[in-house]
This record gives C-alpha cells, sequence and structure tokens, in this order.
C-alpha cells in the first residue's frame, strides 16, 4: 500500500500543476482583453508582443510538463517576434501558434481544473477501498491506478492541443535547420581563416626568413668567391642547410593543408602513422574503412586531424600512457572515437583544440560528442557524414 501511495504522488502533483495553470489561464483571460482593447485603440499596441511572448512562455511551460510526464517532447514552432513594433505586432497576430495556444488556454481552463476535482475524490477513495483491498488482503490496487489514468488523459489533451500541424513543424524543423546551418557557416569561415592566418604565419616566420637568410648567404659568397674561396664555401654550405631547413617547414606547411600520407596509405595508414609517432601506447581499430571505396579526401582529412588533435591533446594534458582510436565504416557514416584513461577535465575552454575540432567538423554537418569527467576516462566520439 504504501508504495501504491508513493506511485500516486506523481499524478497528483501533475494535476496539482494542471489545474494551477487553469487558474492561472483564467486570470490570463483578463491581461489578453485588456490587450485586445488597447491595441484596438492604438495606445497600447506595444503590449501585443508583450502578451504573445507571456502565451508563449504559459505553453512552453505546459509542453515541458507533457514531455516530463509522457516522455515525448512537443516541439515549439512559432514565429519570431523580431523588427520593428509593427512588425512584430504583425508577426504575432498571424502567427497560427499564437491562435493555436489561445485555443489550448480556453480548453486548459475547463478540463485542467475539472480533473483535478475528479481525482481528489477517486484518491479518497482510493485511500478507503485500497487500504483494504491492497493493504489488509494484499491484493494489487484497484482505484488509485486510476488517478495515473486522469493524469494520462490531461497530458493527452493537453499534447494535442499544443501540437503544431505537420506542416507547420516541418517548417519549423526548416527554420531551425536554416539557423544551425548559418552558425555551421561562420563556425566554418572562421575555422578556415585561422587556418590562411597559421599558414601565413608559418610561411612568413619560417620559411620566409629562411629563405631571405640563404639568399643573403649566397650573395655574400658570391662577392667573396674570387678573394676568400673557403669563405665563400663555408656560406654555400650554410646556404644549402638554410635551403634543406626551409624545405622541411614547406613540407610541414604542406601537411598542415592536406597530409600526403592520407593520399598514400589512406585513413587507416594515416591514423597508424599518427598512432606510432604520438608518444602514447595507442591501440588502432579499423572497421570497414580499408575496405571498398575510400571516403571523400575532406571527411578523411577531418578524421585525420580530429585523430590528431585527440591524441595531442592526450599527450599534453592527460598524463595517460595508453589510448585507443576506432575508426567505423557504417551507411552513410563514418565514426570516430578516440578514448584515453587520463585525469579528464577536457572542455572547450581549456585551450585544448576542441572548439577548431567542433568547428572542422561542423563544416561537413558532423557532430562531437565529447566526454571528460574529473578522474577520466576521455572519450570523444565523431561523426561525419559520408557517402561510401
Amino acid at each position: 500500500m504504501r508504495e501504491t501511495l508513493r506511485r500516486t504522488r506523481r499524478p497528483l502533483e501533475q494535476l496539482a500543476v494542471a489545474g494551477l495553470l487553469s487558474l492561472a489561464s483564467y486570470l490570463f483571460v483578463g491581461v489578453i482583453l485588456l490587450t485586445l482593447v488597447t491595441t484596438l485603440i492604438v495606445v497600447g499596441a506595444g503590449v501585443m508582443p508583450e502578451t504573445v511572448l507571456m502565451l508563449r512562455r504559459m505553453a512552453g511551460f505546459k509542453r515541458r510538463r507533457v514531455a516530463l510526464w509522457t516522455g515525448t517532447d512537443i516541439p515549439e514552432a512559432y514565429v519570431p517576434l523580431t523588427g520593428t513594433l509593427s512588425e512584430r505586432v504583425r508577426a504575432g497576430v498571424t502567427d497560427p501558434a499564437t491562435y493555436r495556444d489561445l485555443r489550448w488556454l480556453g480548453l486548459h481552463f475547463v478540463y485542467g481544473w475539472l480533473l483535478l476535482y475528479v481525482s481528489l475524490p477517486v484518491f479518497a477513495v482510493g485511500v478507503l477501498v485500497d487500504g483494504v483491498w491492497c493493504g489488509l488482503l494484499g491484493r494489487r490496487a484497484v482505484v488509485l491506478p486510476l488517478v495515473a489514468r486522469i493524469a494520462d488523459l490531461e497530458a493527452a489533451w493537453s499534447g494535442a492541443l499544443l501540437k503544431a500541424s505537420p506542416e507547420v513543424e516541418r517548417a519549423a524543423r526548416l527554420t531551425e535547420r536554416v539557423e544551425e546551418l548559418t552558425v555551421t557557416r561562420a563556425g566554418a569561415v572562421a575555422a578556415h581563416g585561422a587556418e590562411l592566418r597559421r599558414i601565413e604565419r608559418d610561411l612568413h616566420d619560417g620559411t620566409q626568413a629562411r629563405l631571405v637568410s640563404m639568399s643573403m648567404r649566397v650573395g655574400l659568397a658570391r662577392r667573396a668567391f674570387d678573394k676568400d674561396p673557403e669563405a665563400a664555401r663555408k656560406l654555400l654550405a650554410d646556404a644549402q642547410d638554410q635551403a634543406e631547413e626551409a624545405l622541411t617547414e614547406l613540407r610541414h606547411v604542406v601537411r598542415g593543408i592536406h597530409p600526403p600520407i592520407l593520399t598514400d596509405r589512406g585513413l587507416a595508414g594515416a591514423v597508424r602513422a599518427l598512432a606510432a609517432s604520438s608518444g602514447l601506447e595507442v591501440a588502432v581499430r579499423a572497421e570497414g574503412v580499408e575496405e571498398g571505396p575510400r571516403a571523400p579526401a575532406a571527411v578523411e582529412a577531418a578524421a585525420y586531424f580530429v585523430v590528431a588533435e585527440a591524441l595531442t591533446n592526450a599527450a599534453k594534458h592527460s598524463g595517460a600512457a595508453e589510448a585507443a582510436v576506432e575508426l567505423h565504416r557504417v551507411a552513410g557514416m563514418l565514426r570516430i572515437s578516440v578514448r584515453d584513461e587520463g585525469r579528464g577535465g577536457a572542455d572547450d575552454a581549456g585551450g585544448t583544440g576542441l572548439l577548431g575540432m567542433r568547428r572542422r567538423v561542423a563544416a561537413l554537418d558532423g557532430t562531437v560528442e565529447v566526454a571528460s569527467p574529473v578522474g577520466g576516462p576521455t572519450v570523444i566520439e565523431v561523426e561525419l557524414p559520408c557517402a561510401w
């Protein structure tokens, strides 16, 4: 019986909140009438968008309550209230979601408190009947579970009233997708600009400086060749060393743009080479990546840099001695997982390159999940859309 009462408490709380929201709906009707009157006489037109926002907040609260009870989210589909006052008023008045929320508000005022009133005598009778039937005779409760059925009914009615039509949901998802792609594009542009600045800095500070130094040594060698051949040979030897160092730095810059090892060995071979040179004991497992057609070059490059950044972070910051890299080829997707058993605590604000990793992956419409509790382990999971 104690367990039955405990299970009944949550439905009663759900119905109590619905009853209180019904009371708030009744009070909000006065706000709506005041808004309509002031808007019609133009004096209070600025109140209209704020009233619509208040209505949206009430409906949003109810959506969250229904989602908490049923386990199914009810997506919102609202027209943004932005722009000038007239534009915001027009958006609030013409948005179909406004009338959907008003319909819910009016009906919920009726059934919200009504179902609460129905549940109270059911609960009282249930305590008496099930107290004997369940508590004394040890049978399954028969009356108290009806309270949960009433809560289910209230949530079902609210969900049906607040749920947008399929066309509106598709339009809302499309709008959300456009906003997401806009943010992704901005991140990709920022990552591209940062990469160009890095290449320019490497060429200017490294390769260009060595080439200038080499040119000066060659010029000095030409002048000294007739008078001091030994000094000229030494200058030419220094110039040759400068040329070799410049070539080494150029190869490093080229590898930063698109590693040649990806072209030569493919993604699995390039990742194994990364693992061998990382300074950690890295176990690499590739499932399906080496079979069939290769992934597009952009996807392979993004996967390579993700693994490189993750292993670099693990070697520098985690304190781990071992790591594991997994590459999985699935339908329409390349999955990468990098795990280390270090101290954990990695986050985007920690300067460990996670932000750049996210931007690079987001540019290909992929996802990055980082789990790094303090004390470890750190697991980075990446999914990249890929047409194999």
